[in-house]
C-alpha cells in the first residue's frame, strides 16, 4: 500500500514535533551519492592602516598600563607610608583641643561684670557629642556634607571646587579647595608642624603658611587626613575642629565665640545662633557680627537654608529661625570700654597682659552705665554744637575721688580703639586748668580766698630771655581782687603775682606731688600753663581736692588672676596716696572753685540742684581747652584740640568743653542724690588801703630778677571788662606773650 499510488507518507506525530531523522547516506559504489565538501570561506584582507593604528593603541596602551600600574603602587606606597608616619606621630585628642600661642585678658567691670577681651579666647574643651545638635549640624552642612562617608578627602567635593573656581576666572584650586572638614582640621594642626619662634617673624606669619592653598598644599594634606581618618573617630575629629576653629573677635573654638557672641555655652546654642556661628569659618572678621551684625544674619541666613536642604531642619524651625535671628549678648553688643582696656593692659606687666600664655582675668573699676553716659554724651555735643566734618577730637575721664576711673573716651570713634588714646597718651599744655594748683600751695600757707592781690600791670625780668609781661585774656586790668575772683575770671596775672610770692619751686612741688610731673615750667610762665600733662594727670589730680588734699594714682586694675585660680597675682596699684595740702586748704579751694561755675568762666557747667566745682582752661591760640571739675561724687575732666595742633576756631575751656563736661555729669548722676560739697566758705575782708598792705606785693627773691609796677587800687573790685580790640602796643604784647605761651581762661 505504501507504494501503490507513488507518494510518500506522512510523517509521524512525533516526526513532526521534534522533526525527521537526518536520511542515511546512501552506500554503494564509486561515486554513488557523493557530494563535494564544501570549500571554506576566503579570510577577508585587513587595512593595513587600521591594522597601523591598532598595533599602535595596544602598544602605547602597554606602555601606559605597564608604567601606570608601578607609578600608581609607588604613590599608593608613599601615602601609605607618609599615612602611617603621621597615624604614628598624632597624639591623643585631648592635647590638641587648645591651639594658641598666646593666652587671653578677660576684663570685668565693677560689678564683675564681661565688658571686654584681649588676646585669643578659649572657653574650655568642648566636645561633639555634647555640643548643642543644631551647631554640629550647621558645621556639617556648611562644610562638608559628606563627612560622615568618605575618608578624609571628597573626590566630588574637589571636582566641584575645581569646576566653580574655573567658570569664576580662577585657578582650578584657587578660592575654593573642595577641603572637608578633616582636610580643615590637618590645615588648623599644620600638618603637624609646631610653631617655632626661630622658624617665624610671628605666630600671624606660620598661620598664613598654615593655611596656604594649591596644589602641592592638597597633595600633603591627603596622606594627614587619611591618618587622622584611621587615628580618631569622626566624633574626635569634628571636637578638634570645635575647639581649634578661630571665629572672629579673638575667640578661638566654638565655646569661645559663643561666649564671647550670645553669653552661653556652645552645649546651649539655638538653630539661629548655630547658623551664625557657622556661618563664621568662611571669614571670621568680615562676618563677625560684632563688626557687622546685619552682614553676619545674612550669611546665617543662607546656612539655615543649607540646614533645611539636607533635612536638619524642618520647614517650620527654619521658617522659626530665619524670623528669629541670633541677638548678641549685651557685653558683645557694647563697644564701651575699649579705650579703658587699653589703658588696663598697659598699666599691668607685659608677661601676664599683652604677652600672656596663660588665660588671664582682671576685675577693673569701670563703671558700664558711667562708661556709656560718657560716650553719648560726647557724640551727642558733637552732633548738635559742631560743625559737621570737622576733625576736632576730645576725650574724657570720669573717677572717684579715690582715683578709681570709672569711664574713659580716649577719642570721638570708639572702634578706633586700640589706637591712640589722648585722654591717656596725650601730652597738652594745660592752661589755666593748672592755676588750682597756685592757689592750693597759698591756701596750704595760710592764705585766703579773701586776701587781695593786684591785678595791674607785671614785667618779669628773666634772666638769659629778657623782660616778660604777661597780660589777662581781655587784656583789662581790675587793680586789687580777691583770690577767689582772681580764679573764677582766670586772670592771668595775678596768678603770676601769686606764684611769685609764695616761690616758683614750691607751686612745682605741689602740682608734682598732686601728679603733674611732666617737665614742670620752671619760669613764670609756669603759672600760665605753659607745661603738658595727660587728662588722666589732670583729673587726678582735681580727684585729690576733692578727697581733701591727699594725691591720688589713677588706676583701672583691682585685681589680676588666672583664669581658675582663686588666689589674685597681683592687686590694686593705685588709690590714695600721701597728703599734699592740709583739709582745711582743700576745702577753702573747693569754695574758690565752685565759684568759677556759678559766676565765673565756667557757667555754662553748671549743674541744676547739685553743687559742682571746677575751672576751664585754654592754651595760646586755643589749641587746646579743657574743664575739669567734680561734684560730691566724681571727678571728671574734658580736654579738646586738634591732634596736630591746629588752633580752635572760636572754642574756650568754658565753651564746648564745659558743655561736654556738664552733659556727661548729667548723665552720670542720674539717680544719685544731690550731696553738698566739702568746702569752707571764708570770711569776707575789706580791701587794704594802699596796694604796699596787699600780702601778694612784689617782694625780693632771690634770684632779684623782677620788678612790679604797683597801681592803685580801684573799686570795680570783681568785674570782668568786656573784650575790646587791643591796641597797636597792647598787639605787641600780645605777641611776646604767644612766644612765652600766655595762658586763658
Amino acid at each position: 500500500m505504501s507504494g501503490s499510488n507513488g507518494r510518500r507518507p506522512p510523517p509521524l506525530v512525533a516526526d513532526r514535533r521534534y522533526g525527521a531523522p537526518a536520511p542515511k547516506k546512501p552506500s554503494g559504489g564509486k561515486g554513488a551519492g557523493t557530494r563535494r565538501p564544501p570549500a571554506a570561506p576566503r579570510r577577508k584582507r585587513r587595512n593595513p592602516l587600521v591594522a597601523l593604528v591598532s598595533w599602535l593603541v595596544r602598544l602605547v596602551w602597554g606602555i601606559v598600563w605597564g608604567i601606570g600600574w608601578r607609578i600608581a603602587l609607588a604613590v599608593g606606597l608613599v601615602v601609605g607610608l607618609s599615612s602611617y608616619y603621621f597615624y604614628s606621630q598624632l597624639p591623643e585628642v585631648s592635647q590638641l583641643v587648645d591651639g594658641r600661642a598666646r593666652g587671653s585678658v578677660t576684663m570685668l567691670d565693677r560689678e564683675g561684670r564681661v565688658f571686654a577681651w584681649r588676646g585669643e579666647t578659649f572657653g574650655g574643651m568642648i566636645t561633639s557629642d555634647l555640643v548643642s545638635e543644631h551647631l554640629r549640624n550647621a558645621v556639617v552642612a556648611t562644610e562638608d556634607r559628606r563627612f560622615y562617608t568618605h575618608f578624609g578627602i571628597s573626590p566630588r567635593g574637589i571636582a566641584s571646587a575645581v569646576r566653580i573656581n574655573l567658570a569664576e576666572g580662577r585657578g582650578p584650586l584657587e578660592g575654593n579647595g573642595g577641603s572637608t572638614i578633616t582636610q580643615q582640621v590637618a590645615k588648623l594642626l599644620c600638618l603637624g608642624v609646631a610653631y617655632d619662634p626661630k622658624q617665624w617673624k610671628s605666630e600671624a606669619d606660620y598661620e598664613a603658611d598654615c593655611r596656604r592653598g594649591g596644589i602641592w598644599r592638597k597633595v600633603k594634606e591627603m596622606p594627614f587626613a587619611f591618618a587622622m581618618e584611621a587615628k580618631y573617630t569622626k566624633a574626635e575629629i569634628l571636637t578638634i575642629y570645635f575647639n581649634r576653629a578661630y571665629l572672629g573677635a579673638g575667640a578661638r573654638g566654638f565655646e569661645a565665640a559663643a561666649q564671647r557672641y550670645f553669653g552661653k555655652s556652645a552645649n546651649d546654642v539655638n538653630p539661629a545662633e548655630a547658623a551664625m556661628l557657622a556661618g563664621l569659618l568662611k571669614a571670621p572678621s568680615y562676618y563677625a557680627p560684632t563688626a557687622n551684625l546685619e552682614r553676619s544674619r545674612d550669611r546665617a541666613r543662607v546656612i539655615i537654608g543649607l540646614m533645611e536642604e539636607q533635612g536638619f531642619l524642618t520647614r517650620a524651625e527654619a521658617d522659626h529661625a530665619r524670623r528669629n535671628p541670633a541677638q548678641l549678648s549685651e557685653a558683645a553688643q557694647s563697644r564701651s570700654g575699649g579705650f579703658f582696656a587699653d589703658w588696663v593692659m598697659e598699666s599691668g606687666p607685659a608677661f601676664l597682659t599683652k604677652e600672656t600664655t596663660e588665660d588671664v582675668i582682671i576685675h577693673t573699676t569701670l563703671d558700664q552705665s558711667l562708661q556709656k553716659a560718657a560716650e553719648s554724651a560726647l557724640a551727642d555735643v558733637f552732633a548738635t554744637k559742631v560743625s559737621a566734618g570737622s576733625k576736632a577730637q576730645a576725650a574724657v575721664v570720669v573717677m572717684s575721688a579715690d582715683g578709681a576711673v570709672r569711664a574713659m573716651v580716649g577719642g570721638r570713634k570708639l572702634e578706633a580703639a586700640g589706637s591712640f588714646n589722648r585722654a591717656t597718651q596725650a601730652l597738652r599744655q594745660t592752661g589755666s586748668a593748672f592755676k588750682p594748683f597756685i592757689y592750693a600751695t597759698a591756701l596750704d600757707l595760710g592764705f585766703s580766698p579773701s586776701d587781695f592781690v593786684d591785678d595791674s600791670p607785671l614785667t618779669v625780668m628773666v634772666k638769659g630771655s629778657g623782660p616778660w609781661t604777661p597780660a589777662n585774656y581781655d587784656r583789662e586790668f581790675r587793680g586789687l581782687v580777691t583770690l577767689t575772683t582772681a580764679l573764677k575770671q582766670s586772670l592771668n596775672i595775678p596768678a603770676v603775682r601769686v606764684t611769685e610770692a609764695v616761690g616758683r619751686d614750691k607751686v612745682r612741688t605741689v602740682a608734682s606731688e598732686f601728679g603733674i610731673q611732666n617737665n614742670l615750667a620752671a619760669g613764670p610762665a609756669l603759672a600760665l600753663g605753659v607745661s603738658e600733662a595727660t587728662l588722666l594727670e589732670m583729673t587726678g589730680a582735681y580727684a585729690g581736692i576733692l578727697n581733701g588734699g591727699s594725691a591720688v594714682k589713677p588706676y583701672g586694675l583691682v585685681e589680676l588672676r588666672l583664669q581658675g585660680d582663686d588666689q589674685p597675682l597681683i592687686g590694686q596699684e593705685g588709690g590714695i596716696g600721701e597728703r599734699v595740702i592740709s583739709e582745711k586748704a582743700a576745702q577753702l579751694l573747693t569754695y574758690m572753685m565752685t565759684e568759677v561755675i556759678n559766676t565765673g568762666t565756667g557757667t555754662r557747667a553748671r549743674l541744676p540742684g547739685r553743687e559742682a566745682a571746677g575751672k576751664t582752661g585754654t592754651t595760646q591760640a586755643a589749641r587746646d581747652a579743657w574743664f575739669v571739675g567734680f561734684t560730691a561724687d566724681y571727678v571728671a575732666g574734658v580736654w579738646m584740640g586738634y591732634d596736630d595742633n591746629t588752633p580752635l576756631k572760636g572754642v574756650t575751656g568754658g565753651g564746648l568743653p564745659a558743655d561736654i563736661w556738664r552733659e556727661v555729669m548729667l548723665r552720670v548722676h542720674e539717680g544719685v542724690v544731690p550731696r553738698p560739697l566739702p568746702k569752707i566758705i571764708p570770711e569776707p575782708r575789706q580791701p587794704p588801703k594802699t596796694a604796699a598792705d596787699v600780702r601778694t606785693a612784689p617782694v625780693p627773691q632771690d634770684t632779684g630778677d623782677w620788678q612790679a609796677a604797683p597801681r592803685p587800687p580801684q573799686d570795680t573790685g570783681d568785674w570782668m571788662a568786656a573784650p575790646r580790640p587791643p591796641s597797636a602796643g597792647e598787639q605787641i604784647v600780645r605777641d611776646v606773650l604767644g612766644i612765652f605761651g600766655g595762658g586763658r581762661n
